[in-house]
C-alpha cells in the first residue's frame, strides 16, 4: 500500500525531506506518487497536521 495526502495539508514541506525515494511533489497541496511510494511511513510521522494516511 502507498501513503496519500489530504487537503489538509498546510504545504510546509516536512514530509519531502524524509521520503527516501523522492515521491512527493509539490502543488497546491503536496502529492505522493502511489506508484513510487515503498510505504515506509516516513513521511507519515513528521506531517505536523497528520494529512498523511495510507490508502
Amino acid at each position: 500500500m502507498a501513503r496519500r495526502i489530504s487537503d489538509e495539508c498546510i504545504a510546509c514541506a516536512a514530509c519531502v525531506a524524509e521520503c527516501p525515494v523522492d515521491c512527493i511533489e509539490e502543488g497546491d497541496i503536496f502529492v505522493i506518487d502511489e506508484d513510487a511510494c515503498i510505504d515506509c511511513g516516513a513521511c507519515e510521522v513528521v506531517c505536523p497536521v497528520e494529512a498523511i494516511s495510507e490508502v
